[in-house]
């Protein structure tokens, strides 16, 4: 029997050990899930903190349960590491890394590139390496495969590669991490068997695809079909805007149609790592083929206007007041990309605090799940949302509608509010202190 066959076997008695390089979101959480379900795991990061963190058995992702962190580790189930030389030992390797952009809106695909180049020295006959990091179609393909070859190891034959993308949902709580489906691709028929025999072990359903490129572009096209659909929200409610129309009563009257309709609603922009990054590398991809990606180009051109667009409504709700921005105290209530996370990245809080201090707006914030935020070299704190806090700011701007905050205060003793993920809907106040999007 072969290596490759002997894994599937040892897969099946959960008689492998499987390494994740990359801590974060999505790689703790598949960490967690395979080591709860009898696997030996090592993770991998270059974060020092993490590794003690979890060695401690104590868990920094709020969507992560410290109780089931410290269990796997005070099983034996689960270690932390910053020593890439332990991947030697590990039969199945997931990468779970960043895949960014450039400031030029490039695909930044250094981090896989490093985790690649920490495998390859250490590859050996019968491992399966699995990219899960969203990238463009042919990544794997055309970057992973080769540098794993120069070994001189095949794939197919001596090793198996597969791409299996994330889709982790922070804060979501209605799926949880098995019961989403595990779309997975091979560079074989045996590399998608392994892969999917792998994952089978954590989740409730995985969807074999054809190839490494069909997986790479599902994950494109699901995050493309958001980005899209929000654009088209974010349209709608510039429009409604013009027509002094309410664009969220709109929003759920149209949700009413039981076919031919899915709800997307508007808001302050785009972020998180993965709806206004993907896109972009699709678009990326096909630009090199001399395809423009018209509707992608125009859904981010719409997305990335929306906290221009924030920062105009609070100057006019100042004007109305007869106050400029330059020297209004600016509360912000959430900076956190979605609800009820401390996610920042391309959050839109950030332009939309970076456009107000260029006018001179005095900023604060307060966010339940973020502690500081720095935006061109300033640091903001975040601050306690006192009854002194409220009453003393000119307009309070709402951007993430956390769960944990007193809303019903908020309404009671803030000036104007401006709302821009109509958290308030269930609020009534005086004419002209709450606006919405």
């Amino acid at each position: 029997m072969d290596r490759l066959q002997e894994l599937k076997q040892r897969i099946e008695s959960r008689d492998v050990t499987i390494g994740v390089i990359g801590l974060g979101y999505v790689g703790l959480p598949l960490a967690l899930e395979f080591a709860k379900a009898g696997f030996r795991v090592v993770g991998f990061d270059l974060d020092g903190r993490k590794i003690e963190s979890l060695t401690a058995g104590e868990s920094y992702i709020e969507d992560v349960p410290g109780a089931e962190v410290a269990k796997a580790v005070g099983e034996g189930r689960l270690r932390a590491s910053l020593d890439f030389g332990l991947l030697s030992q590990c039969d199945v390797i997931n990468v779970c890394v960043p895949t960014p952009l450039t400031k030029q809106k490039d695909p930044d695909v250094s981090h896989m590139a490093k985790a690649l180049e920490e495998i390859r020295m250490r590859i050996h006959s019968g491992q399966l390496i699995v990219l899960g990091s969203t990238t463009y179609p042919g990544t794997t393909h055309e970057l992973f495969v080769p540098m794993l070859e120069s070994t001189g190891l095949q794939v197919g034959r001596d090793f198996s590669v597969a791409f299996a993308p994330e889709r982790i949902d922070p804060a979501n709580t209605r799926f949880k991490v098995r019961e989403v489906p595990k779309v997975v691709g091979g560079e074989t028929p045996l590399c998608a068997e392994l892969a999917a025999a792998v994952f089978g072990t954590v989740f409730d359903t995985v969807v074999k695809v054809s190839s490494t490129q069909s997986a790479e572009m599902v994950k494109l096209l699901e995050n493309t079909f958001r980005a899209i659909n929000i654009g088209l929200a974010n349209e709608v409610a510039l429009m409604c805007d013009r027509l002094d129309l309410d664009v969220w009563e709109v929003m759920e009257a149209a949700a009413t149609k039981p076919y031919g309709f899915m709800k997307f609603l508007p808001g302050p922009g785009l972020g998180g790592h993965c709806i206004p990054v993907d896109p972009t590398y699709l678009a990326w991809k096909m630009k090199s083929l001399n395809f423009p990606a018209r509707f992608i180009e125009l859904a981010t051109e719409i997305n990335s206007q929306m906290p221009e667009h924030v920062c105009d409504k609070v100057a006019d709700i100042l004007n109305r007041d007869r106050t400029a921005v330059n020297g209004a105290r600016i509360l912000l209530l959430g900076v956190a990309y979605k609800a009820n996370v401390s996610d920042m990245r391309e959050s839109p809080a950030l332009d939309v605090i970076r456009l107000l201090a260029a006018k001179g707006g005095k900023i604060s914030f307060h966010d339940p799940h973020v502690p500081e935020v720095e935006v061109e070299g300033v640091t903001y704190k975040g601050e306690d949302l006192t009854d002194e806090l409220i009453e003393g700011a000119d307009v309070v701007v709402v951007l993430t509608d956390h769960a944990a905050v007193d809303y019903s205060n908020l309404v009671a003793k803030a000036t104007r509010i401006f709302d821009t993920r109509n958290a308030l809907k269930d609020f009534s106040a005086p004419a002209g202190r709450i606006e919405r999007l």
